[in-house]
């Protein structure tokens, strides 16, 4: 069973669709941060983003998830501690 827990929202002026940075514990093992919090374009909720680092014309994922279960997990994780920090707050523009 995959546990995420210690989840943190840092939320940004919207930009873009950028909404805020998220990180958490993955398996009380292991520290992520850094992951980008959007606006789905079509206004039906949020997507996250991985960090990645520009070296010259490439940008290398710094981490990710390799498996569809944990991508899911660690998604609604993150999209479910942001809606109730913004619940019924004007921050959120769709």
């Amino acid at each position: 069973m995959i546990k995420i827990t210690e989840i943190q929202i840092k939320l940004v002026k919207p930009r873009e669709g950028l909404l805020g940075f998220a990180s958490f514990l993955l398996d009380e093992k292991l520290y992520l941060s850094s992951i980008g919090i959007f606006s789905k374009m079509d206004g039906t909720g949020y997507r996250i983003t991985y960090p990645t680092k520009k070296i010259g014309d490439t940008n290398l994922q710094i981490f990710h998830p390799i498996n569809k279960e944990l991508s899911i997990c660690i998604e609604q994780a993150i999209t479910n501690e942001f809606s109730k920090l913004v619940e019924g707050d004007e921050y959120v523009v769709r």
